[in-house]
């Protein structure tokens, strides 16, 4: 899999069920799944992958991450992970669009 820096990517789909809690609320007329869900779901996907969560150690830091579209109710987004020099990079995608984009890295010892 990803073992040495700029050795490969990874990438997952997910499905995003319309009932999840985190739509409450975030706006009820039109809703959206919040930033720190998708976050979320990068962390998880790191965390199930072994060579993944020890390159970036037991508490990854978000070095940085930018939000570029919504992800409404229903819809399934591409996480791609990317192994790096600098850390995991991830890109988010549901179809075509980027959703969003950043970087995560082991914290300074």
């Amino acid at each position: 899999m990803m073992n040495a820096p700029g050795s490969g990517s990874l990438e997952v789909e997910c499905l995003i069920d319309a009932a999840l809690p985190a739509f409450d609320g975030h706006f009820p007329a039109a809703p959206v799944l919040p930033g720190a869900h998708l976050l979320a779901l990068v962390m998880h996907t790191v965390a199930q992958h072994p060579a993944l969560a020890q390159r970036v150690g037991d508490a990854p830091l978000v070095q940085q991450i930018k939000f570029l579209a919504a992800v409404q109710p229903g819809q399934a987004v591409r996480i791609r992970l990317d192994d790096t020099a600098a850390g995991i990079g991830f890109v988010i995608r549901c179809g075509t669009t980027l959703v969003a984009r950043g970087q995560i890295a082991a914290a300074a010892p």
